[in-house]
């Protein structure tokens, strides 16, 4: 479905069918490791609690690349050259983006992001804002290969990717391998992507990050089984859970957990999940790289590594990768 929200402003509804959500959720509890997927958190309590998360004075990554981008944007916008096409994957509250539009001037901005409602409320703000750009949005799963609609007219325009608040730390390496060759493809010969990406850092600042003091994590990891209850008319017992957030050295990843805090039995639809006390739920992870291990990930999925921006502290940085063509 294709509808105009706006004058400048044409909102693409490529939703997952809303089977998918309880498809997911099935066959990821009834894994030996049970697991959710990270991109059923963003319902709209979901996405008001991460907002929250990102003001948190333990939560460095967005306060960081912010800072970042609005130190270096003006570089970035030369290398991806004017008169692109933007596409953001995850587009969220677009707080770097409005940074990154500013000083680039595009021809056309396409978000995609699964989460409706603060979609379209995002892409008539920036319409708004940069009257000049054409806002095509998608509402979409942009994990999974899809075609991008509404870019005929400017096939001509060079295409970036911008992927930023360090997201693709939410794949395996294997998956985000299978993301950049995809996202390889989008671009084109000759497109490009910038790409956010949390490095390896002090493993107690990244517990921080992940368990804050106030708790607004753990609403955040809980309110995944509460929309559970609401969408799919489930019996979860809410309290009997906990979120849990540790840092896998091994792997090189924080891991989110929800924690059963005893033996349980839940109903979900027309199946029942056994839960013993001390088992968990695996909701995210959030990988961490080095610069070098990334920018291998990044050639191995076909992009030629061009250059990288940090901060001061070496806690965060963008990547500019080029598709060869």
């Amino acid at each position: 479905m294709v509808r105009s929200t706006t004058s400048r402003v044409f909102y693409h509804d490529r939703r997952p069918d809303a089977g998918d959500f309880r498809q997911e959720v099935i066959a990821g509890l009834s894994r030996s490791q049970k697991a959710l997927p990270p991109k059923f958190f963003y319902d709209e309590r979901g996405s008001e609690l991460f907002e929250a998360i990102c003001e948190l004075p333990e939560y460095y990554p967005t306060r960081t690349e912010v800072a970042l981008m609005q130190d270096k944007a003006h570089e970035m916008a030369q290398h991806l050259g004017p008169g692109c096409v933007l596409i953001e994957y995850g587009s969220g509250s677009g707080r770097k983006t409005r940074i990154l539009i500013g000083v680039l001037t595009p021809v056309a901005y396409v978000p995609i992001d699964i989460a409706s409602a603060q979609l379209t409320g995002w892409s008539a703000e920036l319409a708004r804002a940069f009257p000049a750009v054409a806002v095509i949005a998608v509402c979409a799963d942009y994990s999974r290969p899809f075609a991008l609609p509404g870019l005929d007219r400017f096939r001509e325009h060079r295409r970036v990717i911008y992927f930023p608040g360090s997201t693709i730390g939410n794949f395996t390496v294997p998956e985000a391998l299978a993301f950049l060759k995809n996202a390889c493809t989008v671009a084109r010969p000759g497109g490009a992507m910038l790409v956010g990406v949390d490095l390896k850092k002090d493993p107690a600042l990244l517990q921080a990050a992940y368990d804050d003091a106030q708790g607004v994590t753990a609403q955040f990891n809980l309110n995944l089984l509460a929309r559970i209850n609401r969408e799919l008319g489930a019996s979860i017992d809410i309290t009997a859970f906990r979120h849990r957030a540790f840092y896998n050295a091994e792997l090189g990843r924080i891991e989110m957990h929800l924690e059963s805090l005893r033996d349980q039995q839940v109903a979900i639809a027309d199946r029942t999940f056994i839960f013993r006390r001390g088992e968990t739920i695996h909701t995210e992870n959030s990988c961490k790289y080095s610069i070098a291990e990334f920018q291998d990930l990044a050639r191995r999925a076909g992009f030629v590594a061009q250059t990288c921006w940090t901060d001061a502290q070496e806690l965060f940085s963008v990547h500019y990768l080029t598709v060869p063509g």
